[in-house]
């Protein structure tokens, strides 16, 4: 047996092929701090309901420990999970396409098309919302809030992840890439940067936007359910659930208003409380 390949039943140590952290780390941190020059530079959104400072300090301990969940947990199972299906060519992609391209943008896309369906499922399922209220009620919303999400939510997105990879066929170069424009992309929509409305109603028909993700936020349940997309608008396009118009009034949810309701130690047990109606729906 070669250790270079596999053949049958051997087993491939080939090492695992994917975008090197450090440009990964490089790419997030210059599209977080250039648009955190850009909030400051033309707001979106004027008004503010809390200091920066303290959401921004809060929102990033909150991220501290669903990052760890996602370093710890979720990248070992999902990458070695990426190797062994891409070694023994399993799942839809493999079999449908031929060239590494169209197979690396076939899993991105599929990809993003299954965060779209658990994103709605997040919002739908009781369960899952318990732990994705905590990312909507945050009071205001700015680029700190695309990486506040209970460490709880990230543990229940694992098996939805590793059933996608194997499933499409997706390998560790196409989860890799995927995950950098994701992260990338939710910074972006959840940033307060103001684009002029011409540029954004351009791009919102390929990427979500401040404006569209905005709606989302809205504390107002129709608009709430809209605008689901993470990375490619094409879903919500496809759905009927795209939604235009002006930027978002009251950001959060109705019953959680009060910066007593958003404190660190109110997120991380709100999961684990009896539900308010949050919605203030009789």
């Amino acid at each position: 047996m070669s250790s270079a390949g596999t053949s049958h039943g051997d087993i491939d140590v080939s090492p695992v092929r994917e975008l090197p952290r450090w440009l990964r780390g490089a790419l997030i941190t210059g599209v977080f701090l250039g648009l955190a020059a850009l909030e400051l530079r033309g707001a979106l959104r004027k008004r503010r309901r809390e200091p920066k400072l303290v959401r921004n300090v809060r929102n990033l301990a909150i991220a501290a420990a669903a990052g760890t969940v996602m370093r710890f947990a979720e990248r070992p199972i999902a990458f070695r999970l990426a190797g062994y299906v891409e070694r023994n060519q399993l799942g839809l992609v493999p079999k449908i396409a031929g060239r590494s391209a169209t197979r690396l943008f076939l899993s991105i896309l599929l990809l993003d098309y299954g965060l779209y369906i658990w994103h709605i499922l997040m919002h739908k399922v009781p369960l899952l919302w318990r732990f994705h209220l905590v990312h909507h009620i945050d009071l205001d919303l700015d680029a700190s809030t695309a990486l506040r999400f209970h460490f709880g939510e990230m543990l229940l997105s694992i098996p939805w992840r590793l059933a996608q990879i194997r499933c499409i066929g997706v390998s560790p170069a196409a989860l890799s890439i995927w995950q950098t424009f994701l992260f990338a992309s939710i910074l972006f929509h959840h940033s307060n940067v103001e684009l002029p409305v011409r540029l954004e109603r351009y791009l919102s028909f390929f990427i979500m936007t401040p404006r569209l993700h905005g709606i989302h936020h809205e504390a107002d349940r129709k608009n709430s359910s809209s605008n689901w997309s993470s990375g490619f608008s094409i879903w919500d396009l496809l759905h009927g659930t795209f939604k235009w118009g002006d930027d978002a009034r009251t950001i959060g949810v109705p019953a959680c208003q009060s910066a007593a309701d958003v404190t660190i130690e109110r997120c991380a047990v709100i999961p684990f409380e009896r539900q308010r109606n949050d919605w203030l729906e009789g």
